[in-house]
C-alpha cells in the first residue's frame, strides 16, 4: 500500500499568515557574538478566528515556521458585529497602549502596520484603531490581542447575566 502523507490539512490551507515583524538578535559569548532569529506571525481564517504567535531559531525560515505553528495553537475568535468590533476599547500591555474603536462601512482598516495585520487576518473590514505610548511590536501586537479577546457582544454579556437582551437593554415591558 502508497499512503501519501498530505503536509497540510484543508484546515489550514485557507488560514492567511502575515509575518509582522522579524529581528537579527545576537548575545555576546566569549568567542564572541552568536547571531539567532526572532519573528512574530499573525495567521487568521478572515472569519473572527486569528492568533499570534512568536518563534526563535538560528534560521529565519525556522523562526518563521515555528512562529506561524505557534500561532496556529494560538488561535481565538473574535467577536465581529457588521465587519467591525461591537465597542470601543483601550488596551494595554506594558508600555503600549491602543485604542480600538468601531467604524461604519466602507471606512476600511485604519490601523498601523502592527495591528494592521492582526485585525485583516481576523477579517475585520471597517476600523479604527490608534497605537499610543511605547511602539515595540511585541508589546503592541499583545495589547491588541488582550483588546480583541476583551470584546463582548450583546448577545454574549446577556449570556453571561443569565438576561434575554431585551432585559439587558431595558426595552423589556413590565
Amino acid at each position: 500500500m502508497n499512503y501519501q502523507h498530505n503536509r497540510q490539512d484543508p484546515e489550514e490551507e485557507r488560514l492567511v499568515e502575515k509575518i509582522i515583524d522579524t529581528k537579527r538578535v545576537s548575545k555576546v559569548v566569549k568567542g564572541g557574538r552568536n547571531f539567532s532569529f526572532t519573528a512574530i506571525v499573525v495567521v487568521g481564517d478572515k472569519e473572527g478566528n486569528v492568533g499570534v504567535g512568536n518563534g526563535k531559531a538560528n534560521e529565519i525560515v525556522d523562526a518563521i515556521r515555528k512562529a506561524k505553528e505557534k500561532a496556529v495553537k494560538n488561535m481565538f475568535h473574535v467577536s465581529i458585529v457588521k465587519g467591525t468590533v461591537p465597542h470601543e476599547i483601550v488596551a494595554r500591555f506594558g508600555a503600549s497602549r491602543v485604542m480600538i474603536k468601531p467604524a461604519s462601512p466602507g471606512t476600511g482598516v485604519i490601523a498601523g502596520g502592527t495591528t494592521r495585520a492582526i485585525f485583516e487576518a481576523a477579517g475585520i473590514e471597517n476600523i479604527l484603531c490608534k497605537s499610543l505610548g511605547s511602539n515595540t511590536p511585541t508589546n503592541v501586537v499583545k495589547a491588541t490581542i488582550i483588546g480583541l479577546k476583551s470584546m463582548r457582544t450583546i448577545a454574549d454579556v446577556a449570556r453571561l447575566r443569565n438576561k434575554t437582551i431585551a432585559q439587558l437593554t431595558g426595552q423589556e415591558e413590565k
